[in-house]
C-alpha cells in the first residue's frame, strides 16, 4: 500500500505521515464556537477533516478524533447578556443545530466532542503548571497571561518574527493589562457580565474564566495525550490560536504538542472571504431549503484541493448538482439486478481495478480530492460503455460494484434516493421544456435529439393536446 503523505504547516512541505504508534491517529480538530449556527466556511473545514479521517481509515489506521465545542468565550457572553440568558442557554440549541447540519452533510462523528465548560479543572491545572514554570504571570487586574518572551520558539508555526511587534510595559489590550502587548490571556478575571451569564469559576487567582486558546490545549492533552499525531483546522487559526496552543502546551510539558499541523483554505463567496461581518454567509439550513443535496456540496468541496481557496457561486453549485446526478444514475444502474443479469466484460473489471488504484494514490497524496473525483468519473464513463456491451460476466459487475463502493466510501457523493428522484424529475421537466421551445422554433432535429436523451434514460414521452406527459419505463 502506498505511503500516506500530508502537507505539514510546521515544515511547509508535504511529508510522509503515519501515527506515532503505527496504529492509531490521535487527531484534534478545532470545532465551532457555538453562539451562531456554523456557516459554510466553517463546514468547508469540517468536510476537509471528514475527508482526512476517512482516508486515514482507508489507509488502515484507527482514528481517534476529538473536536471541541467552544461554549464559553467573549461572543457567547455578549450574546447571553443581550438576551438575558446564561451561556448554556445560548449554546445548547446551537450545538443541536451543529450536529443536525453535520449529519446532513454526512460528516462522520468524531470520537469525542468535549465542551470547554466541562474541562475547567484541567484548564486551571494547566495554568498552574505554566505559572510554576515561570512562563505565566498574574497581572494587576487579576488575569493570568502567558509571557511569550519566555518561550523562545514562539512564532515557529506562523513564521512570525516577534521582534516586529513592539513590546510595551503594562499595555492595555483587549481590556486587560499585561506586561507585553503580545502576551495572551490564559485565565481572564471575571467581570460582572461573566458572573451574570454563568461564565465564571473559582480559581487560585480568583473568580474568572479560561482564555480561548487555553481551552483547546487542555482538552486535547487530557483526551489524546501530551503529543498529538495531527492537529487540524482552518488556515485562519494558524495565528494566533494554534501558535498560542503550541506555546502554552509545550511550555507546560516540554514535549512537542503536535507532530503534524494541517490547515484548510478559505471558502469564498463570489471571491470574498465568507465571514459573518460582511453579510455573505450561507448556512447548511439555507442549502436544505434550496433543496441542494449533501452529495452535491461534498462534490463541490472536494473538487478543489483543500489547500486552495474555494469560490462559492451558483454556477459551481449547479455544476456539482449535475455531477452527482450522474453518479446517482450510475450507482443505480450498477446496483440493479439488470446489470448483474446482463453482466459485464473483462475490461469492466480492469477499469474498476485501475480506478481504485488511481483514486487511492490521489487521496494518499495530500488528500487530492480533485484527482480522486476525476478517477471516479473516468471510471463511470468507461464502466457505462462496458455495461452497454452486455458481456455476460457477472463477476466483473461485482468487482465494479466493489470498486465503486470503495471510492465512494471516502467521497460519499451518491445522492439519497429521494434526492436523486427529485433531481431526475427536475431534469426531465427541463428537457421537455427545451424540446417544446425547439419545436416552437421548428428545430425538429433538436427536438428529436432531446427525445433521444430522454429515451436513453428510460423516459417515455407522449404529446397530447399541446401537452407533453412522461413516464418511466
Amino acid at each position: 500500500m502506498s505511503d500516506f503523505r500530508l502537507y505539514n504547516t510546521l515544515s511547509r512541505q508535504v511529508e510522509p505521515f503515519a501515527p506515532a504508534d503505527g496504529t492509531t491517529v490521535r487527531m484534534y480538530t478545532c470545532g465551532p464556537t457555538v453562539y451562531n449556527p456554523a456557516h459554510l466556511g466553517n463546514f468547508r473545514t469540517f468536510l476537509f477533516e471528514d475527508l482526512m479521517r476517512r482516508v486515514l481509515a482507508l489507509r488502515g489506521w484507527t482514528v481517534r478524533q476529538v473536536m471541541n465545542l467552544t461554549d464559553v468565550d467573549d461572543k457567547i457572553i455578549k450574546r447571553a447578556l443581550e438576551q438575558g440568558k446564561t451561556i448554556s442557554e445560548v449554546t445548547e440549541p446551537v450545538i443541536v443545530v451543529f450536529h443536525r447540519d453535520r449529519e446532513y452533510l454526512r460528516i462522520q462523528a468524531a470520537e469525542a466532542y468535549p465542551r470547554a465548560t466541562d474541562f475547567i479543572p484541567q484548564m486551571i491545572a494547566l495554568v498552574e503548571r505554566l505559572v510554576s514554570r515561570g512562563v505565566a504571570y498574574q497581572a494587576d487586574d487579576g488575569s493570568v497571561y502567558f509571557a511569550i518572551s519566555r518561550f523562545p520558539a514562539y512564532g515557529r508555526l506562523s513564521r512570525l518574527d516577534t521582534r516586529e511587534i513592539k513590546a510595551g510595559a503594562r499595555v492595555l489590550q483587549d481590556d486587560y493589562t499585561k506586561e507585553n502587548a503580545q502576551d495572551f490571556a490564559l485565565w481572564k478575571a471575571a467581570k460582572p457580565e461573566d458572573e451574570a451569564t454563568g461564565a465564571a469559576w473559582d480559581s487560585p487567582w480568583g473568580r474568572g474564566r479560561p482564555g480561548w486558546h487555553l481551552e483547546c490545549s487542555a482538552m486535547a492533552m487530557d483526551l489524546l495525550g501530551e503529543t498529538l499525531d495531527l492537529h487540524c483546522g482552518g488556515i485562519d487559526l494558524i495565528f494566533p490560536h494554534h501558535e498560542d496552543e503550541i506555546a502554552q502546551s509545550e511550555a507546560a510539558t516540554g514535549v512537542p504538542f503536535a507532530r503534524v499541523w494541517s490547515h484548510g483554505a478559505f471558502l469564498l463567496t463570489e471571491g470574498a472571504k465568507m465571514a459573518k461581518r460582511v453579510g455573505n454567509v450561507s448556512t447548511v439550513q439555507g442549502l436544505r431549503e434550496a433543496r441542494f443535496s449533501a452529495a452535491a456540496l461534498r462534490h463541490f468541496v472536494f473538487n478543489t484541493h483543500y489547500r486552495k481557496e474555494l469560490n462559492l457561486s451558483e454556477e459551481a453549485l449547479e455544476a456539482s448538482r449535475q455531477a452527482v446526478r450522474r453518479v446517482g444514475d450510475f450507482a443505480g444502474r450498477l446496483r440493479s439486478d439488470t446489470a448483474l443479469a446482463l453482466g459485464g466484460t473483462p475490461e469492466l473489471a480492469r477499469v474498476a481495478e485501475a480506478a481504485v488504484v488511481r483514486a487511492e494514490a490521489a487521496l494518499f497524496d495530500d488528500l487530492n480530492g480533485p484527482e480522486a473525483l476525476a478517477a471516479l468519473f473516468d471510471f463511470i464513463r468507461q464502466a457505462n460503455a462496458e455495461l452497454d456491451r452486455r458481456g455476460g460476466d457477472r463477476g466483473s459487475v461485482e468487482r465494479a460494484r466493489a470498486a465503486f463502493d470503495r471510492i465512494d466510501s471516502i467521497l460519499d457523493i451518491v445522492p439519497e434516493r429521494e434526492e436523486a428522484d427529485s433531481a431526475f424529475a427536475e431534469w426531465i421537466e427541463e428537457r421537455i421544456e427545451a424540446r417544446r421551445v425547439a419545436r416552437g422554433a421548428r428545430d425538429f432535429a433538436a427536438a428529436d435529439g432531446i427525445r433521444g436523451e430522454l429515451t436513453a434514460r428510460g423516459v417515455t414521452i407522449e404529446d397530447s393536446g399541446g401537452e407533453t406527459r412522461w413516464k418511466l419505463g
